[in-house]
């Protein structure tokens, strides 16, 4: 279904409600830019780290494509846990698995609150952004302790420039490409009021001192296109 949440006008802050739910895998490929590359970097990534009985988490897994395309690629036998806040995502996402007949588990979860086993490999999809700064570092310490010594954190986030004209024009770039995908000037617009202070995104250099400062000894870029970035953390 394609996405058009926004050429109406807004009533309230962006949320991930059934309205978005029914169109996100169209909204993501239209919204995010290389969203299918930095995907398979981030599949890539975690085959290479996922051991023999070991646990991936997926923090925010919305509609579970990425664990599907992971679970299709998987040559050991391990646990794919999809967590979401959204039972709209997670109705979709169970549906997805059954029709594909995949062992994989969603479960509707706090990812601050969640008690995560010792895992290989966590995974994070432009979640971050979403929860408050104050207590994103908490979570990303959290990831680390869970973590086995050397498992990866491999997070894809929207990120800003502090050179203010540099980050005009990053911003005036992505808006470029959404009006390619088909995204009118209004829906832009409308989709940039309704996320007003419900996504707050770092800088690249932010985010890798965040995931240094909490328990991660190597974190770097492994994909980036103007403002949109996937991050690997090492423990």
């Amino acid at each position: 279904m394609n996405d058009q949440v926004f050429t109406k006008p807004i009533k309230k802050q962006f949320e991930f409600d059934e309205e978005v739910a029914a169109v996100f895998d169209d909204m993501l490929e239209r919204s995010v830019p290389f969203y299918k590359e930095s995907q398979k970097i981030t599949k890539f990534f975690a085959l290479k780290n996922l051991q023999e009985d070991g646990i991936l988490y997926d923090l925010g897994c919305s509609t579970a494509s990425l664990l599907l395309n992971i679970h299709r690629d998987l040559e050991v036998k391990a646990d794919l846990i999809g967590l979401d806040n959204s039972e709209a995502m997670l109705q979709r996402a169970k549906r997805k698995i059954e029709a594909y007949g995949a062992n994989v588990t969603v479960e509707f979860a706090d990812i601050l609150e969640y008690n995560y086993n010792q895992a290989d490999v966590f995974v994070s999809n432009y979640t971050l952004q979403f929860i408050r700064p104050l207590v994103r570092e908490k979570l990303i310490k959290k990831i680390a302790d869970s973590l086995k010594k050397e498992g990866v954190f491999i997070f894809s986030e929207k990120v800003i420039s502090h050179h203010s004209k540099l980050n005009k024009d990053l911003i005036e770039c992505y808006y470029d490409f959404k009006k390619e995908q088909g995204y009118s000037e209004y829906e832009i617009m409308q989709k940039r009021e309704a996320l007003e202070n419900v996504l707050v995104p770092y800088s690249e250099a932010e985010n890798i001192k965040m995931a240094l400062e909490n328990g991660f000894s190597h974190c770097e870029v492994v994909f980036r296109w103007a403002n949109f970035a996937t991050f690997i953390a090492i423990k």
